[in-house]
């Protein structure tokens, strides 16, 4: 048994490590399983394994491939949340950002700049002044610095200084203040393969398609492994759903009516390249809606986000025209020179889990979340914000282990850093050396640094040994070919959707999303994964077909057409229709019924 995460067998989470996982999953009871591979699933996993459990994670599609790769990717706690007054949300997010920035995962979470735009010269000045006072003295609250500079008032001029795109009209001042951003998949995938270093069995593409139940108890689920064919059980004492937006579908498996309900929002963010327009900070504006925020991302700018309903297709939720015009027209109002559509990079749409009523509409619903056991034996996670999953994964496993027998030790993943985290700075300090003995330039490692951290060490070995793996891919400057191994090989990517849309994020960055990169990539893929070459075109051709399919989609005006078309491109994790599937029942034996406990609303922290 690995002592920590750095004498396991190995941190790797490759087709092996599947392997071995699968092996342990089908053999033996464990203490906890987690259904989900999101940032709260993931991070159930490290909770629990990191408090001595033995523990399972499975995922039916690839690590973070729904709602946690599609985010604004910030780390942040809401600045509009304090208009809403919920200020324990906004204190508990910026206590986690703090965490995140400076202990947990210091290579991924980086500081970001934000205006805040003034139409009105003093009244709105002292109410906007007001709420980042109160943002800063949240963030202060957790016992350590905040890791981010205070807020700051500027004049128009200054402002325009700043960001001379900015329409002279727009404003009549502005305050900056600070948030933080991730690489949201590749924050998931790190996540994953730390509580794998720690000893958790993780397997993806593993499809769970039913309940074990002994009585009213569930004890484990039906489960497929979507690699391979092969259906088994996996026996648990505990099981955690953390399944986001399928919660309800999940629920719905185990033969008890859900006792909340949740509900997907569409999000919907264009990728816009940097010299577009002239800023050294990114901004937040207010819309009839919601806000809109425009953040720097490397050589891009994210624009969004929408938030509309939506009641298709969970796994491919598809951005329409109306939606991308709807962002372009909200944020040219403030730009003098507008943005048009052959600006657009990227595209992509996400959906936000929200606690829900029957009617409320989504720009209105929670983003609080609730942990229920609804049924002895099964524990449910659901709604929260991407900022407070440790937080979502701690109560998770409270909830959990109260009935497992036994004293078991509280959580400490406020103190558990990813893999890659230690050493990042002292690493950052020497990336001029590092680079001069690997022969790569100095900007290129520090770029590998704050997607690695002190792992790239393992992504030069493979440079070393294949110095060709040092060149970027076709229309993706900023990806070595090295990645695309090291992803395979290292870090669970057992498709090439998962090396281009989330490993790396080529699939949203690239102007051809990817298209040029993708034969080169998966010729890589193939010599890791042992592809033969019919399966290298096909994963090649399944690729482009999404691609295709999701460019037709954003031509369409609504939400019903343009689910319509992305749907024509086929689901490359299951190879069948989700409809032709048919979901075991729960089995059952006889035994004393225990009752289910209510949910109950999360503990204050």
């Amino acid at each position: 048994m690995a002592l920590s995460a750095s004498a396991s067998i190995s941190n790797k989470l490759g087709p092996a490590e599947r392997e071995a996982a699968l092996a342990a999953l089908k053999s033996k009871e464990l203490d906890i399983l987690v259904i989900g591979g999101g940032v709260v699933g993931a991070g159930s996993a490290l909770d629990a394994v990191t408090r001595g459990l033995s523990v399972g994670i499975v995922e039916a599609r690839d690590w973070g491939s729904g709602t946690s790769s599609r985010s604004s990717k910030l780390v942040h706690g809401g600045i509009r949340y304090l208009e809403q007054l919920n200020f324990r949300l906004v204190r508990e997010a910026l206590i986690e950002r703090g965490l995140l920035l400076q202990r947990i995962a210091p290579h991924l979470v980086k500081p970001v700049r934000f205006l805040y735009p003034l139409n009105k010269r003093v009244i709105e000045r002292v109410y906007i002044g007001a709420g980042m006072l109160l943002y800063d003295l949240f963030s202060w609250s957790g016992g350590r610095p905040p890791g981010v500079p205070h807020h700051r008032h500027l004049s128009k001029s200054q402002v325009l200084r700043s960001i001379p795109s900015l329409s002279k009209d727009a404003l009549v001042g502005g305050m900056t203040y600070y948030d933080a951003q991730v690489d949201d998949a590749r924050y998931v995938s790190s996540l994953v393969r730390t509580a794998s270093s720690y000893g958790a069995h993780a397997a993806s593409r593993v499809r769970v398609e039913g309940f074990v139940k002994v009585g009213e108890r569930v004890v484990g689920v039906h489960a497929h492994d979507i690699q391979t064919g092969e259906q088994f059980d996996i026996r648990a004492k505990q099981v955690v759903n953390a399944t986001g937006v399928w919660t309800d579908d999940t629920q719905a498996m185990v033969g008890s009516r859900g006792q909340f309900k949740v509900r997907a929002s569409k999000g919907v963010h264009l990728v816009i390249p940097r010299d577009r327009f002239q800023s050294k900070m990114g901004m937040i504006l207010r819309t009839e809606k919601s806000v809109l925020f425009v953040i720097p991302w490397g050589r891009h700018w994210l624009v969004g986000t929408t938030d509309t309903d939506w009641n298709l297709d969970k796994a491919h939720p598809a951005a329409t025209a109306a939606d991308i015009d709807y962002i372009l027209e909200h944020v040219n109002r403030v730009l003098a020179v507008p943005l048009t559509r052959d600006d657009v990079e990227g595209v992509y749409a996400g959906l936000r889990p929200l606690l829900a009523g029957e009617s409320d509409q989504t720009s209105k619903l929670s983003r609080e979340h609730i942990v229920a056991h609804t049924v002895p034996g099964l524990v449910v996670v659901a709604g929260g914000k991407w900022t407070t999953y440790r937080v979502m994964a701690k109560d998770a496993i409270d909830e959990a282990v109260a009935a497992l027998d036994g004293k078991i030790p509280e959580s400490i993943t406020q103190e558990i850093p990813l893999l890659g985290a230690e050493g990042y700075w002292a690493a950052m300090n020497k990336a001029g050396k590092i680079g001069r003995a690997f022969g790569v330039h100095q900007v290129r490692i520090e770029h590998l640094l704050n997607r690695y951290g002190t792992l790239t060490d393992e992504l030069l070995d493979i440079i070393r040994d294949d110095a060709s793996l040092a060149e970027p891919l076709p229309g993706a400057d900023d990806y070595l070919r090295a990645e695309v191994v090291y992803a395979a090989g290292h870090e669970g990517a057992l498709h090439l959707e998962d090396v281009l849309a989330r490993r790396t994020r080529i699939s949203i960055e690239a102007w051809d999303r990817g298209d040029s990169a993708a034969p080169v990539a998966a010729k890589l893929m193939a010599g890791v994964l042992g592809w033969t070459d019919a399966q290298t075109e096909e994963e090649v051709g399944n690729y482009l077909t999404r691609v295709a399919a999701e460019r037709a989609s954003q031509l369409e005006p609504d939400d019903a057409s343009a689910d319509r078309v992305r749907l024509e491109a086929p689901d490359i994790a299951f190879g069948f229709e989700e409809d032709d599937v048919v979901v075991k029942p729960a089995e059952t034996a006889k035994a004393a019924p225990r009752p289910a406990s209510k949910p109950r609303p999360r503990k204050q922290h």
